[in-house]
């Protein structure tokens, strides 16, 4: 081997050794976040509770426990909160808001597709987007949101198919941070850079809205959720913050 190829061979393996040095150290000294979402702390371990609203416009709530096959896949430091609203005058009419925290592990957060399509249904690329929705509390801001629109056949009691088309709405927020963008580079960009400024790892949740229609009714049904959204995230979700008063008008 030739002197060049050498050093070349030693500078290459001190950059490794010291990107692994420098990942050990931010690891070992890394602190997390705090959470964009209302929490209550649970007795006897560290996790959380995400506390949702439990009215929202008309719609009543139920809470709803997660399922075994969730908390056995993802990660014991995650913490979760999950409510079903149904409408007072409609219960056809219903939306399943979910929140999934992560903890000092962060592969609670995963791409909500391998979900929807592991219950069978079938996500329509073409239909879905990425959106933003209108909220005007703590101030106005558009809320970014990636919108699935996906179609599963179901059997009735009497063995008739129907097929249903179920929205898919969601989003992830982390202190002072938003993310509706698909891919999750976005979000995995602002998580490496803060925790290289700061060494504080941030707490991201991923908030998801569920709702059920029948083909034809996706912008109707869409539009009720953005209302019931813009309603209930000022309720949960503490990103944005308030915008400052400025004293100086005051006499």
């Amino acid at each position: 081997m030739s002197k060049q190829k050498i050093i070349l061979l030693v500078v290459a393996l001190a950059m490794i050794g010291g990107g692994a040095g420098v990942l050990v150290h931010l690891k070992a000294n890394q602190r997390l976040g705090a959470p964009a979402v209302k929490t209550e702390p649970l007795p006897g371990g560290k996790n959380l509770h995400v506390v949702l609203p439990e009215r929202v416009l008309s719609y009543e709530s139920k809470e709803i426990v997660q399922p075994a096959i969730v908390t056995n896949t993802l990660p014991r430091d995650t913490s979760y909160g999950q409510r079903l609203y149904t409408d007072k005058s409609d219960t056809n009419d219903w939306l399943l808001i979910n929140v999934v925290l992560m903890g000092a592990d962060r592969t609670s957060m995963h791409k909500p597709q391998y979900c929807l399509e592991g219950m069978g249904w079938r996500i329509d690329n073409t239909a879905s987007s990425e959106t933003k929705i209108p909220v005007s509390q703590p101030q106005p801001y558009d809320l970014p949101v990636i919108k699935l629109i996906a179609s599963q056949t179901f059997q009735s009691a009497n063995g008739e198919a129907r097929t249903y088309r179920g929205l898919y709405v969601y989003w992830f927020v982390a202190d002072d941070a938003l993310s509706g963008e698909k891919s999750g580079r976005e979000r995995m960009w602002w998580m490496a850079k803060n925790l290289l400024q700061t060494g504080e790892l941030q707490r991201w949740a991923y908030v998801s809205c569920f709702s059920v229609c029948l083909p034809g009714q996706e912008d109707a049904t869409f539009e009720r959720m953005k209302k019931f959204l813009a309603a209930s995230v000022p309720e949960f979700q503490t990103t944005p913050k308030p915008a400052a008063v400025d004293l100086s008008a005051n006499p």
